[in-house]
């Protein structure tokens, strides 16, 4: 079991440390692969230019992840100037990896392969996220999505994810300690228990960064180098890409964008959390007589619940806009993601309020505001996803490299 947290290490410290051959031998590796991962059907001369690797070197590791079974070779291109080229693409069955949300009123769960396509999905819903209970829970799903593989699939399973808000094991805030709340065991345990069932490794991040990381996925190239991203759902999620980095600070929990104050009431002053949330729509919908399920959105009746939602777009895209605002006077991003776990004409509606308040606003930088590519499924995808990236594509040195 392990932690997406790195520890705090001297800038200076690590750079005065040089590297092995074995180490760069493996960052050569994932260079290759990061570079046929996300530019398919490339040839080896190509893929060496890209890298800036020899194209001799290229080759001998195109030979070795190709025997480990990550990547394939296509058709020769004949026909072209030159030697005849292969192109060269990731093996979509190299590997797999489970994405787990866990949110306040429900899980989902996901298994992805080496193409970051979903390939089983299972969904749970609860009154709580009771940690004590969910490991055997979600090991139940793990095994009715992967019982049927055939051996060498489930082999090349290595990995799960599990994305969640920091605080949810103890249920204090943005929740209130009351009835029904519980004191259970901390993310770590879970963890240990989850990997412990399952004999799979588990890694823990929060659910804005990992929903962060999987827009920064789809995103269309030349992906931004840095983007504010916002998920409207039961709270409000919210991660970071600052450089080329998703922003997780030491903890893992940085990018708390929904802590951030934006207005104030009779009971003082109020996060995010309290405006720009679903949980703060079902509040006044049940305040306005409407009965309502949090779990079943996409079902509601919302035309009739018009006179509610209107009003509460507005407020929800005024506070988002002031997170916006003092998010962006820290960290300089040009570009705002906005999803929801709402419909997508919902969400529509509130990115378009988002850009009006916050063209409002004396911003002395300039953004542009789009809606997000995944929706509701954001967290569990990209909890799949940054397993993978840290196993076969990253070369940070600091994490584990692959078995």
């Amino acid at each position: 079991m392990s932690d997406s947290a790195v520890p705090t290490i001297d800038l200076f410290n690590l750079g005065a440390k040089g590297l092995q051959h074995h180490g760069l031998r493996r960052a050569n590796e994932r260079a290759v692969l990061t570079v046929v991962g996300f530019n398919p059907g490339l040839s080896n001369a190509e893929i060496a230019r890209m890298s800036g690797l020899a194209p001799q070197t290229v080759s001998a590791i195109l030979n070795d992840v190709e025997a480990a079974g990550l990547i394939v070779r296509g058709e020769v291109l004949r026909g072209r100037r030159g030697q005849p080229a292969t192109p060269i693409f990731l093996r979509p069955e190299g590997a797999y990896s489970i994405g787990i949300e866990i949110g306040w009123r429900h899980a989902d769960v996901l298994a992805i392969n080496l193409h970051g396509a979903v390939v089983a999905h299972r969904h749970l819903d609860y009154a709580e996220a009771d940690l004590a209970t969910l490991a055997p829970q979600l090991t139940t799903l793990i095994e009715e999505m992967t019982g049927d593989w055939p051996k060498e699939q489930r082999e090349r399973l290595a990995d799960i994810g599990v994305g969640m808000p920091g605080s949810i094991h103890a249920a204090t805030w943005p929740l209130e300690q009351g009835a029904g709340s519980k004191s259970g065991p901390s993310p770590s345990d879970f963890a240990a228990d989850l990997e412990k069932r399952t004999g799979l490794a588990v890694t823990l991040f929060n659910d804005g960064n990992a929903a962060c990381w999987a827009e920064l996925i789809a995103q269309p190239a030349p992906r931004p180098a840095s983007f504010i991203y916002l998920l409207v759902s039961t709270y409000l999620a919210a991660g970071l890409i600052g450089e080329g980095r998703l922003w997780q600070g030491p903890t893992g929990h940085s990018a708390d964008l929904g802590a951030i104050l934006v207005d104030r009431d009779e009971r003082g002053p109020l996060s995010a959390h309290a405006i720009a949330s679903a949980s703060a729509l079902v509040e006044r919908l049940v305040a306005a007589g409407f009965a309502v399920d949090i779990g079943d959105i996409e079902n509601w009746d919302w035309p009739a619940f018009e006179p509610v939602v209107e009003p509460w777009l507005e407020d929800c895209a005024e506070a988002l806009a002031l997170v916006v605002f003092n998010t962006n006077a820290v960290v300089e991003a040009s570009l705002v993601v906005l999803d929801t776990i709402l419909p997508t004409a919902i969400t529509a509606r509130l990115v378009e309020r988002l850009a009006v308040h916050f063209d409002r606003l004396p911003a002395r930088r300039r953004v542009s505001i789009a809606a997000g590519h995944i929706g509701r499924l954001a967290p569990a995808l990209g909890a799949a996803e940054l397993p993978l990236y840290h196993r076969f594509f990253s070369r940070n040195l600091l994490e584990k490299p692959r078995d």
